[in-house]
């Protein structure tokens, strides 16, 4: 990205929020603080009004907006395909406004732009269907606790109880991991944060109270202090294998390494269990190299489910 056409991004990035800091210029440009403090000084000097606010952030002053900015054919073409992937693959409360928010884009697009929009559209496709669990809280519902400090009133069913918990929680987070959706809150019931699965809480409504923000909370560090995988085991996959692997093993690939017989990909695991279960799918395929524990384990499994098959399954 050339100067002139990074400050006109900067400038997008001020107009798109109320306040920023220089720190969250820079980690969003790639940039030292040292580029960021120039290109604002620059933006001055060319007669855009920016605001500083000593020791709180940067703004445009009120009444300041950039004519509407057209669309390259490369950003158009992105917008086709987050439109496809959210429309695969997100809640339901998100696709609905993701399309709404798609066809008002459209509208403001040249008319070339318009048709090559649509011959990408029919030239596309995905065929992932998300998997929709039984229980599940709206995500737009969520979204706008968060965003008007809300407080939020649901049903929660924790793992292994029968009987769902009421619940008044201050949002703080929401964070997609393990193929769902999680609500990071300050949980009234039991005094502290809690890790809430969307798709485990019903009944879910938008109290009137607000809540102040927890000077104490962030959610970056909260994710830092996550759990992170400490196992790996080396697992060697067959050539027709070792795609699906990579794709699907979610927990992270250490490394991986070229052997006559195959890929060794070394894969971090918070258990055995999980990695165990999952590697059972890939029958011969799938060998494990490392560690002999891990091995042991997977033939036990492999033992229990076959037995288990050999007995005369009960009627419907």
């Amino acid at each position: 990205m050339n100067r002139v056409d990074r400050l006109l991004a900067q400038i997008l990035f001020l107009q798109s929020r109320p306040l920023c800091t220089a720190e969250e210029l820079a980690e969003h440009f790639g940039l030292s603080l040292r580029t960021i403090y120039r290109d604002l000084a620059a933006l001055g000097e060319a007669g855009v009004p920016v605001v500083a606010q000593a020791g709180v952030g940067y703004s445009l002053a009120r009444g300041y907006h950039l004519p509407p900015v057209s669309f390259t054919e490369e950003e158009a073409a992105a917008l086709v395909t987050g439109g496809l992937l959210v429309e695969r693959s997100a809640d339901a409360s998100v696709r609905r406004p993701m399309g709404s928010a798609l066809m008002k884009v459209r509208a403001v697009l040249p008319r070339a732009l318009q048709a090559q929009m649509v011959r990408l559209e029919q030239s596309m496709a995905a065929t992932a269907t998300p998997e929709q669990p039984a229980r599940r809280a709206d995500l737009t519902l969520l979204q706008q606790t968060l965003a008007q400090r809300r407080v939020l009133r649901f049903s929660y069913a924790s793992w292994g109880k029968e009987d769902a918990t009421q619940r008044e929680a201050e949002p703080l987070g929401l964070i997609h991991y393990l193929e769902r959706w999680h609500l990071i809150a300050w949980c009234r019931l039991r005094k502290e944060v809690r890790d809430f699965r969307a798709d485990r809480m019903s009944r879910v409504s938008m109290m009137k109270e607000t809540f102040e923000p927890r000077a104490d909370f962030s959610i970056r560090d909260y994710i830092q202090s996550m759990p992170r995988p400490e196992l790996q085991a080396e697992v060697r996959f067959t050539s027709l294998a070792v795609d699906r692997a990579r794709r699907e093993w979610w927990l992270g690939i250490v490394s991986e390494r070229e052997t006559p017989q195959g890929t060794v990909l070394t894969l971090a695991s918070v258990d055995w269990k999980r990695l165990t279960g999952w590697l059972l799918s890939f029958g011969q395929d799938a060998e494990i190299v490392a560690p002999l524990s891990l091995r042991l384990q997977l033939v036990k499994a492999a033992m229990n489910a076959a037995g288990h098959h050999r007995k005369k399954p009960k009627p419907c």
